[in-house]
């Protein structure tokens, strides 16, 4: 605690890592990240010379998952430099030291690095009877969210649970677990959604902060923009057989063998806003849709009490463009295929329509020339 950080590069080049290897890496970064190519040289510049950022890495009401999902990135140095060396200060699922050592090692990085120190939050926080159903040291997890929060340099909300609360908050809420924005003010926060969040998000958001020196753009939920401006449905390689009106009727059956839109077996994707489709999962092998399994809306407020996760909810918030699929005449649930009947209809209606102009385009031309 005493010795003056290393640079994420100087760490790299201890654990081997060449110099090829390490501007590979910026760029894996910057393409991660939704940056232009002039983007990589201020990665390399930030990396090259700040030093790494203190860390405190907090785990309350979760299953550890958002943890899992980072250190198996698709690039090695993200478990090897990024997690693993700068969330040593404090990080309570990968730390040797346990008990009395590992609160003296958060409380010292606390106090040398006030203001400075980037707070990682996984898990929801209980508030319930005086937030008992959550206590690490003989203290709550509230208590010790509002301590750490205070000096921090910014807030980074792990997952579903501690940017919304997720299946901890379901109804009834017993415990009243309650995401971190909503206890936390004043303080730069930023939610990266998802149950878990994909690890190439999370590596870029980090990275972001130590290369820009401040918080990316988010939007109104708090989200890094770069990642989570898109809906699944916007890249997913189904969509064309979505505006084809071609479904999935049943699981498993010819349909989904033939890899038809999973629309009406629930799939969330036209209202969810993650980049599941883009980047991928296990090292860009796949993601749940391309597993056969529709979108739970995992990155979405209250996607877990939103209804069966096998229907599609028609007033789902957020919907777009394909808006007309969902908004004539229908109730939440009960009319979802009339939803979708109404936008296969308009659909034939305006290819049908097309085709009429087109046919009497070319007779008007075959009546010119035989004139």
């Amino acid at each position: 605690m005493t010795e003056t950080p290393l640079t994420i590069w100087e760490q790299a080049k201890l654990q081997g890592y060449s110099r090829r290897d390490f501007l590979r890496f910026a760029s894996w970064l910057a393409a991660m990240a939704g940056l232009e190519a002039s983007g990589v040289g201020q990665i390399v510049k930030a990396m090259d010379t700040k030093p790494r950022i203190p860390v405190v890495w907090f785990h309350f009401q979760e299953c550890t998952c958002c943890s899992e999902s980072f250190i198996r990135s698709s690039h090695p140095i993200v478990a090897d430099i990024v997690l693993d060396k700068i969330s040593l200060d404090y990080t309570e699922t990968l730390q040797a030291a346990a008990g009395k050592q590992a609160e003296e090692a958060l409380h010292a990085t606390m106090t040398k690095y006030k203001g400075e120190y980037l707070m990682l939050v996984e898990g929801s926080i209980p508030t319930a009877e005086g937030g008992v159903y959550c206590c690490i040291g003989g203290r709550t997890a509230q208590d010790i969210v509002m301590e750490a929060a205070a000096g921090a340099k910014a807030i980074v909300a792990w997952g579903s649970c501690a940017s919304h609360g997720c299946i901890q908050a379901a109804k009834p809420n017993p415990t009243s677990a309650t995401p971190v924005h909503k206890l936390v003010s004043g303080v730069p926060i930023i939610n990266v959604p998802g149950c878990p969040p994909i690890g190439e998000v999370m590596a870029g958001t980090i990275v972001h902060i130590l290369a820009f020196d401040r918080i990316p753009q988010l939007d109104g939920l708090r989200r890094p923009k770069a990642f989570y401006s898109r809906r699944v449905h916007d890249t997913c390689y189904r969509r064309p057989n979505y505006d084809a009106g071609l479904f999935v009727e049943s699981w498993d059956d010819e349909n989904a063998r033939r890899g038809y839109c999973l629309y009406k077996m629930g799939c969330r994707g036209p209202v969810t806003y993650n980049a599941c489709g883009v980047m991928r999962w296990n090292n860009g092998v796949s993601y749940p849709i391309q597993s056969g399994h529709n979108c739970i809306g995992c990155t979405e407020e209250s996607f877990w009490d939103n209804g069966p996760f096998y229907r599609h909810l028609a007033s789902f918030p957020g919907f777009g463009i394909e808006s007309t699929a969902d908004t004539i005449g229908l109730t939440v649930g009960a009319a979802t295929a009339v939803g979708l009947a109404a936008h296969i209809v308009a659909t034939n209606l305006r290819k049908g329509k097309k085709i009429n102009e087109e046919i009497k385009e070319a007779a008007k031309s075959d009546a010119k020339g035989g004139a």
